[in-house]
């Protein structure tokens, strides 16, 4: 009888245990230190595309995208706030948030790390842009009432974000660069995007981590975000089937969706049923 007959033996649960708790321990250590899950793989992605310090920002964001706005211009003179952007976001930024400029919109952005975001926001769309940053860090308090309102609590938590949008007096557009995690996002998703006002942006970033383990992802996972995309699609023309709506969002009114590369980008309008006619001869 060798050592696991006996185990099994005398034991007949031990190993069944130790089992679990290894999954455990792996989901809490996924949970508290993302990147653990996926370790090598996350630090070879960053080391990989990292751009080189003494690089030329503007001239790679030019080059490559033909992106010399002034937001361009904003991240790539930024030197005494820490804002870290991948470069392809840029003319997507511009693209989608360019018609919100010296507006007096209500701007959410999920994340506030170090405030350099949120200073590069209020830059580019100006002084009566009415913008606001969540953090679960406490340490993020202190970037309060600089360049933005900032509010301590988690993008999980559903009374959090309703008191926020509640407190801006309504919502024009949401930038998730929170947690990353695909739990997080889909509940922020479920309770931020049906209180867009009509003509809002919601924006999902870095959504790379939807490939990643310790997200919550996987590239065949069915918890991959991207899963959900197809969903949504079916809602969107839900006129020209008989299944009816059946994504989280089935009870908003989505005028578009677009994909890019680590970003999704819902837009909130009215939608009118189909209509078709005939002119001229």
């Amino acid at each position: 009888m060798n050592y696991k007959e006996f185990i099994n033996l005398k034991f007949p649960n031990l190993f069944k245990v130790v089992k679990q708790f290894k999954k455990k321990m792996s989901e809490v250590l996924a949970g508290r230190f993302s990147c653990l899950a996926d370790s090598d793989g996350f630090t070879q992605y960053f080391e990989k595309y990292s751009f080189p310090k003494d690089g030329n920002i503007m001239q790679d964001l030019v080059g490559k995208f033909g992106s010399d706005g002034e937001l361009a211009e904003i991240y790539s003179s930024t030197v005494d706030s820490l804002v870290h952007k991948w470069h392809h976001y840029i003319p997507i930024y511009e693209k989608y948030f360019e018609k919100y400029r010296g507006k007096e919109i209500r701007f959410l952005e999920i994340g506030v790390s170090k405030g350099g975001s949120l200073r590069m926001w209020r830059e580019y769309l100006g002084p009566r842009a009415i913008i606001y940053g969540i953090d679960i860090d406490q340490d993020c308090i202190k970037y309060d009432g600089i360049h933005a309102k900032v509010r301590i609590g988690s993008q999980n938590d559903l009374d959090f974000l309703s008191s926020v949008v509640a407190e801006m007096g309504g919502i024009d557009v949401v930038l998730d660069d929170g947690s990353h995690k695909m739990k997080h996002i889909v509940t922020s998703m479920k309770t931020l995007f049906p209180k867009l006002n009509n003509g809002g942006t919601y924006m999902i970033e870095d959504l790379h981590t939807a490939y990643w383990r310790g997200f919550g992802g996987g590239y065949k996972s069915k918890n991959n975000f991207f899963k959900m995309i197809p969903n949504l699609a079916d809602d969107m023309h839900s006129w020209y089937h008989s299944e009816g709506k059946k994504s989280i969002l089935a009870n908003s009114a989505i005028s578009s969706i677009h994909l890019h590369d680590s970003i999704v980008v819902l837009e909130n309008d009215i939608v009118y049923p189909p209509t078709h006619s005939r002119v001229g001869a």
